[in-house]
Formats: structure tokens, sequence, C-alpha cells
């Protein structure tokens, strides 16, 4: 039988996020996508979800939906068949990251979300192309389906988390990496580091897209997607 595949999408996103590929994989798995806004530490996220989760399940988070993957999977490696992390990050904020997101915290508080969200996601973090200013319009009504506070509590997860590289290396299931090759948020660069930490792990770094491949690159993201899914589990 097919594992259910979750998908958890990035900072101030919801299931729109991967439309195309839930459309696309749908005709064949039990799709679900579940929300990243459960608490202000990755743990507390992580804890929640497993709670609500499938027994057994192939995961794939985007952004914070990824460093909020490497925990469910460092938390529970025996409920996760399978792992694919998009645009995202193992490492902690720096302090001076941590630092820079109190501004953008205050300033939302205050009634500024509008100008923090330009911010969060400046149109040079996406590749240039026809559907640019679409993409970023969706994203912008997604953040305001979001709102403020869960802004401000996605906000301080990402300030506390932890360095997640040695929950990399304990990674013992059919692993993708993938990442837009624009991506000025997270660098393929960071990505290629962060496949070679993972055993046996497969990166993939679509052209034409920056930090948000499930939108700007939708069907080389589910051909991805569906190579990840095709590869032989691992016995334990």
């Amino acid at each position: 039988m097919r594992e259910a595949v979750v998908f958890l999408p990035g900072l101030l996103c919801d299931a729109r996020l991967f439309g195309p590929q839930i459309a696309d994989l749908s005709r064949e798995y039990a799709v679900t996508c579940a929300p990243v806004t459960g608490g202000e530490r990755i743990e507390e996220i992580a804890s929640g979800l497993l709670d609500i989760l499938p027994k057994r399940f192939a995961l794939a988070g985007h952004g914070l939906g990824g460093i909020v993957a490497i925990e469910v999977i460092r938390r529970a490696p025996d409920r996760v068949t399978r792992i694919a992390l998009m645009d995202t990050t193992p490492l902690a904020d720096t302090p001076q990251m941590a630092a820079e997101r109190d501004p953008r915290i205050i300033r939302t508080r205050a009634g500024r979300f509008d100008e923090v969200l330009r911010e969060e996601l400046p149109s040079s973090a996406l590749a240039p192309g026809p559907y640019r200013g679409e993409i970023q319009s969706l994203m912008t009504d997604m953040a305001r389906g979001l709102g403020p506070e869960i802004y401000i509590r996605q906000s301080r997860a990402l300030q506390r988390r932890r360095d997640q590289q040695p929950a990399l290396r304990r990674i013992a299931v059919p692993a993708l990496v993938l990442c837009g090759a624009v991506d000025t948020l997270y660098p393929p660069k960071r990505h290629s580091f962060m496949a070679e930490l993972i055993p046996g792990a497969v990166l993939e770094v679509l052209e034409g897209a920056g930090h948000l491949p499930p939108l700007e690159a939708p069907e080389a993201t589910a051909d991805a997607l569906r190579r990840w899914l095709a590869a032989p589990l691992v016995l334990r």
C-alpha cells in the first residue's frame, strides 16, 4: 500500500503553496497539508503534528515546514518513511539573524504587517518570469489569511530553533533535497551541503525557480517528488 504524503508549508503559507503537487499526487496517494502554526518553538510544533498525523507517512516540508520536518523525523524516525526538504536549512539562526527578527515583530504589532511581508519575501527571492507578480500576490493572500499573530509565533519559533545537522546525519530513509536555482534566501550551495549530510540523499536544483519551486516550477517539482516517492523504501 502506498504511503500517505504529508506536506508542511513554509513561513506564512498554507496548502496553496503545494496546490499543483497536491492535485497531481492525489490521483495515487492520500495527500494532506498540515499547518505549522501550533507553537512558538519548533519542538512544540512538531510534537503537536505527531499527535494528529498518520502512523507512518512520507514527509515533505518547505522553508519553515522543512525545519519542522527535520524535527519530526528526529523525534519519530520510525514514523517517517521518507523525507523531502525544499528551500530550507538545518542551521539555527545566527545571533544577528535572530536579532533582526525583533524589529519586524515590533512593526507587525504596530500594524505594519504588509510592510514586513514585503521584506520577508522580496521579489528578488523569486525567479524572473511572467508569473512572478501572480505568485507574490498569492503569497500575500496566504500571509494575510494567517495573520500577524501567526507570523509572530512562527518568527519566534525560527529565532529559537536548534542546529539540526546531527539529525540530518541520522536520517536513514529516502531523502530528497530540492531548491530553486536562483533562491536567494536559501541558495543552492547550502542545499548541496545539506544533501551531503544526509546518507544517500538526492539533490535536485530546479532551473527557472527561486524560493518557491512548488509554484514557480510546479511540474518539475511534482516530477521530483514522484521520483522520490518511487525510491525503494528502507526496511527497518
